[in-house]
């Protein structure tokens, strides 16, 4: 199995600076879908073409606070007190062009809430971005039966770049919950894929995902599976996964990439406790993510 690391505090690599990139346009996707395509020679020797979740983590400096130049993570940390430290989130990769060296990162937008959505609304050619990453670990098996996908609007850059990298013909299940019909997306695939949108609406996160994705009678063969997004939901279809459909481990790329109430830094704070209460309701089945 598959996971996403733990997100650490200080948002990169040990022994790693993080890049400085700048934004060089902002697309609206959907009405809650900003894609931002970052460049600059910052990325130079970037590699984010090996997964389809590659990930990065994103240094949101706080507004009126003066950083050190060069900037330098480690004497940030050293210097200054935690809560003037930047907000580091953490996004999916949607696409990496390394001829132009463009890195494109679609963020999800619900007004004034949160840091990251109202950073990418805000954005302007030349704004300047400090990152570190990429991480990853998931891209399609070639070798696999078919494939299934599931996820919400957080995996939805990840399962739009795996839909991509798919064998032609090979055979896709895709389920993806959003808010509404609005909220779809044109995604292009060789593969012989059945893409299932869900509605939300009102529902709980999660729920008309995990009715779809348990309702669905599984193809014959083995399946290479990715389910990420809400951790309550991917808490759920892990037990179907795994116990009830006895899908093997390390066939399956799954996480909990935010929970429900929770923002990033309150969700990883406690995002090894609840991994381990997973665990042990699942009667040891293995480590969530």
């Amino acid at each position: 199995m598959t996971e996403r690391p733990e997100r650490g505090a200080g948002g990169r690599r040990r022994g790693a600076p993080p890049r400085l990139a700048h934004v060089q346009r902002v697309e609206r996707v959907t009405p809650h879908m900003i894609r931002v395509v970052l460049g600059g020679p910052g990325l130079e020797g970037l590699e984010a073409d090996q997964y389809t979740d590659h990930y990065v983590k994103i240094l949101f400096p706080l507004a009126g606070v003066e950083y050190p130049e060069p900037f330098d993570m480690q004497q940030v940390r050293e210097e200054m007190p935690r809560e003037l430290w930047p907000s580091v989130r953490t996004y999916s990769v949607r696409a990496w062009d390394a001829a132009k060296l463009e890195l494109t990162i679609d963020f999800v937008y619900h007004g004034d809430e949160g840091i990251a959505g109202p950073w990418a609304a805000r954005a302007q050619p030349g704004d300047p971005v400090r990152f570190s990453g990429p991480g990853g670990g998931y891209a399609p098996d070639p070798d696999a039966d078919w494939h299934l996908l599931a996820g919400d609007e957080s995996a939805l850059p990840a399962i739009a770049a795996a839909l991509e990298r798919m064998p032609e013909g090979a055979r896709v299940h895709a389920f993806i919950e959003v808010s509404d019909s609005a909220e779809e997306q044109k995604l292009e695939t060789g593969a012989d894929a059945t893409i299932t949108w869900l509605h939300r609406g009102d529902a709980p996160a999660g729920k008309t995902l995990v009715d779809a994705v348990s309702g669905f009678d599984f193809p014959e063969g083995a399946v290479h599976a990715f389910v990420h997004g809400e951790a309550g939901f991917v808490k759920e279809l892990r037990r179907l996964l795994f116990i009830e459909r006895g899908v093997p481990r390390d066939q399956v790329s799954i996480s909990g990439y935010w929970r429900l109430g929770h923002d990033e830094d309150g969700w990883q704070a406690g995002k090894r406790a609840w991994n381990a209460q997973v665990e042990a309701d699942q009667d040891g089945t293995g480590t969530a993510s």
